[in-house]
């Protein structure tokens, strides 16, 4: 769209333009009803946005049920149609453009409809690249017809094929849901993270590359623990990927995934203390986020840094001019690190 538009135009979750704006009665915050009607159905109890709990009463299950639960905003509705203008012809490249990419997503679309189990390498390799040059628009429809079938195909010959295609599809914040969501797509990445063999390297890469892109879904990150991604995660950081301390990093802002990386904390510090000591500067500037989330919550772990030499590790760190989140990440656990001393819990 070639105007600017008022962010109150676009939902939340899709983070385009609303059609059908609906509010979520116990926040009073409004969506798209496609997006929010695929958050309930995944489960979830809280606001997309405000994070706000549902009552306590249990959620409708069915769909009629459910839509009691949102409440068309016809103000806001009118208001978008008003502003938005009606589309005009395009230029004859734009209107190419605009047809390939429609037929791109069309038999995008045939081919995920099409898939089964086992799914081969050449159909999942011609519903990548349909995907990636169908837009957003055929990731959005394509994660509707074709998870289950990706899902499956991570348990095949073919899934590296398939978790980079989930890859894809997640780039688009609605299909994190929609993916998530799927009772087999995480626990079947994380198995993932545990293939050796041949062809085991790609798979654990293309794993860890979709959890990272799937764990952005703060709902996807307890998924990830309840799945037993965490283990395998750090295994795989201990074998030199920086991709898993990154996914490490998104799981350690949820609690859940800090009570687990407890578990595992002597391994874990090492790991990380390693990464401060030859990591690149993207593992580095991640491996002192986790660091200081986990040792912010376990005294245990506080304790497991300061041993290994995180403290000293990281003031080296303070004064990177180059990459200003290091330096803030630095400051940070070096705060945490020394709180902990000072109140002699450590």
């Amino acid at each position: 769209m070639e105007v600017d538009l008022p962010e109150e135009f676009r939902c939340p979750i899709s983070l385009e333009v609303m059609r059908d704006p609906v509010i979520l009665t116990w926040s009073g915050q409004t969506y798209d009803r496609p997006s929010i009607q695929r958050w309930l159905d995944s489960g979830s109890r809280t606001c997309p946005l405000t994070n706000t709990p549902a009552a306590p009463a249990p959620l409708p299950s069915s769909y009629p049920q459910q839509q009691q639960l949102l409440i068309p905003n016809h103000a806001l509705r009118r208001l978008i149609s008003t502003f938005v203008p009606s589309p005009s012809p395009s230029p004859d490249a734009d209107g190419a453009k605009s047809l390939q990419q429609q037929q791109q997503l069309f038999r995008a679309l045939d081919l995920a409809s099409s898939l089964s189990f086992p799914s081969d390498a050449a159909s999942l390799s011609q519903l990548l690249r349909l995907v990636k040059r169908g837009g957003a628009a055929a990731r959005r429809r394509v994660a509707e017809g074709a998870v289950d079938a990706l899902a499956a195909a991570l348990a095949s010959p073919s899934a590296a094929l398939a978790a980079t295609t989930l890859t894809s599809l997640a780039v688009v914040e609605v299909n994190k849901c929609t993916i998530g969501a799927h009772p087999a797509a995480i626990p079947r990445l994380a198995a993932l993270l545990l293939r050796r063999g041949a062809g085991a390297p790609r798979e654990r890469r293309e794993a860890a590359t979709a959890l990272y892109e799937l764990c952005k879904f703060p709902e996807n990150r307890r998924r990830a623990v309840r799945a037993g991604a965490v283990p395998p995660l750090v295994a795989f950081a201990a074998a030199g990927s920086e991709r898993a301390v990154e996914v490490l990093g998104l799981i350690a802002k949820c609690q859940e995934g800090r009570q687990e990386m407890n578990k595992g904390a002597g391994r874990l510090i090492r790991v990380l203390c390693g990464v401060l000591r030859a990591g690149s500067p993207r593992g580095v500037e991640n491996a002192l986020l986790v660091l200081n989330l986990v040792c912010s919550y376990s005294e245990e772990m506080a304790a497991e840094a300061i041993e290994e030499g995180a403290l000293d590790l990281c003031l080296p760190h303070l004064a990177e001019a180059r990459n200003g989140k290091i330096a803030k990440n630095a400051s940070g656990l070096a705060q945490t690190l020394q709180k902990m001393q000072l109140s002699g819990f450590v």
